[in-house]
């Protein structure tokens, strides 16, 4: 069977993807999303972004007590829990500034995935950080996904956001990916994590249901659209608080506000100035533009994806099942949209692909563009791997790309900005929080990041100390980031 990677060495290409990493710079000034970016299935479907283009023109505010940049699910998730959390007696103002279109980042173009992690890499993180701290990891990503599945069953928008509760299934092209898959799975129900929910299938198992030749393990997952869930969001947040969303109102730098002045900051833009006490920075592969020390490996490296919308040859009854995809140790990953039929072909989300590039797309920040070397990659995956069911040479509907976010450590910075800068006093940043670097891993982890720092300011803003929550890896701290960060990962 013809397939996308029997011909790379799985481990050999991950140590590599870390030595990219590593030697991974961009210029001072390189740091900004690009224009016309490529068009998304998420974004630019019809009637998709009603919020597109929300206060892109006209008045913009002053001054604010909370200052969100960015407008993915980071960013969205804090407007969120902050609202959920004010009192009536805590009327704080906040304010989205977004460069381009709302949520035209990362978030608006992923592979809409709603996956907790059930224990790939528990070997790993345990070593690493402990068996408490691996356990946490997992948490978080349980936290997250209930907390979405939550809001969206309160709110019953189960279709508007196209919910599809259908697993997820793993598959193991390798035999080391298959024995480290195993050594994460026993290690993991060693410490005690519930795995009742994981089925493993073997070569056999997933030939008779799939028509794929390697094994795999099924556990549970969800898929969605991600764009419209913020969208949700959004607007569950600015009914419950002021709030307001400025789109084409990229930030070109903070600067201390004049003493005396009420608040801390002034976040210039082109549009005018904005002052406020604090300011979120949830731009994700976008941060180093205004914090220069994120800038380089140790920092958060631009990497781009690509992701493409693929009509299959066959109705949805004949892929056994609605459940999302990986392979090859997470490189690709898809799943079959919601059809409205039954002998409806469905349309499928596929993404990956980086992994035949030198250097795995590592400093990369332009989404106005697609790599052929990869769409060759994406168009050939789908035919090769489920037989008779896709067209091979058969043109996608959509393709795009967007820029995710990288750290040398693979989890994200989350917390109080100054405590990432080694050179800095904290009041130098006092008031500036960020929730980013998600590695490409975001949907499961943005949502409760977002919540963190949420907490993190009402705790200031009520003189009070803030604790961290249960389900929170404390190796995700800004304050705990430069005591690991000289440690790569082994993936």
């Amino acid at each position: 069977m013809a397939f996308v990677q029997p011909t790379l060495s799985v481990p050999t290409s991950r140590f590599q993807e870390s030595q990219d990493l590593l030697h991974s710079t961009r210029s001072a000034d390189d740091y900004l999303p690009v224009q016309r970016p490529t068009k998304s299935f998420w974004i630019n479907s019809p009637d998709a972004n009603p919020l597109a283009t929300e206060g892109s023109t006209g008045f913009l505010p002053a001054a604010a007590d909370i200052c969100i940049v960015g407008s993915g699910i980071t960013g969205v998730s804090v407007a969120y829990h902050l609202a959920t959390r004010l009192t009536r007696e805590e009327p704080l103002k906040v304010i989205i500034l977004e460069a381009r279109d709302f949520c035209s980042g990362a978030t608006g173009r992923n592979g809409g995935h709603l996956t907790p992690n059930a224990f790939i890499d528990f070997s790993t993180l345990q070593a690493k950080y402990g068996q408490l701290e691996a356990m946490k990891a997992l948490d978080l990503e349980s936290h997250t996904a209930k907390g979405i599945l939550d809001f969206i069953s309160s709110q019953e928008i189960v279709d508007e956001v196209d919910l599809v509760a259908g697993g997820h299934v793993t598959m193991f092209v390798t035999d080391d990916e298959f024995c480290r898959a195993q050594e994460d799975y026993h290690a993991a129900r060693a410490a005690g994590v519930d795995l009742s929910n994981v089925e493993w299938l073997s070569k056999e198992d997933m030939y008779s249901i799939y028509g794929v030749p390697y094994p795999g393990a099924r556990y549970g997952g969800h898929n969605l659209w991600p764009l419209k869930l913020v969208t949700y969001l959004y607007n569950f947040a600015k009914f419950k608080m002021p709030l307001s969303l400025h789109t084409s109102t990229p930030v070109s730098t903070i600067s201390p506000n004049k003493v005396g002045s009420p608040h801390r900051w002034k976040v210039h833009t082109p549009r005018g100035s904005v002052s406020c006490s604090y300011v979120v920075h949830a731009t994700n592969a976008y941060a180093p533009h205004l914090l220069p020390h994120l800038r380089g490996p140790s920092g958060i490296v631009p990497t781009r994806g690509q992701l493409m919308a693929v009509r299959a040859s066959v109705p949805l009854d004949q892929f056994r099942g609605r459940s999302s995809w990986d392979a090859n140790d997470g490189f690709e990953y898809w799943f079959p949209r919601p059809v409205t039929t039954i002998s409806e072909h469905p349309l499928v989300i596929l993404g990956g692909g980086r992994e035949v590039q030198s250097r795995f797309e590592y400093g990369e920040i332009d989404d106005s563009k697609c790599s052929e070397v990869v769409s060759k990659v994406l168009r050939d995956f789908l035919p090769g791997l489920f037989r008779g069911k896709f067209e091979l040479g058969r043109e996608p509907v959509m393709e795009w790309t967007g820029i995710m976010g990288f750290t040398s450590l693979r989890d994200p910075f989350v917390g109080p900005v100054g405590d990432l800068d080694a050179s800095s006093h904290d009041s130098n940043y006092k008031g500036q929080f960020i929730a980013a670097g998600y590695s490409g891993h975001g949907m499961p982890r943005a949502y409760a990041c977002g919540e963190v720092i949420a907490t993190m300011i009402l705790a200031e803003t009520r003189g009070e100390s803030w604790s961290a929550p249960k389900w929170l890896p404390h190796h995700y701290l800004t304050s705990q980031i430069r005591r690991v960060n000289q440690t790569m990962p082994s993936k």
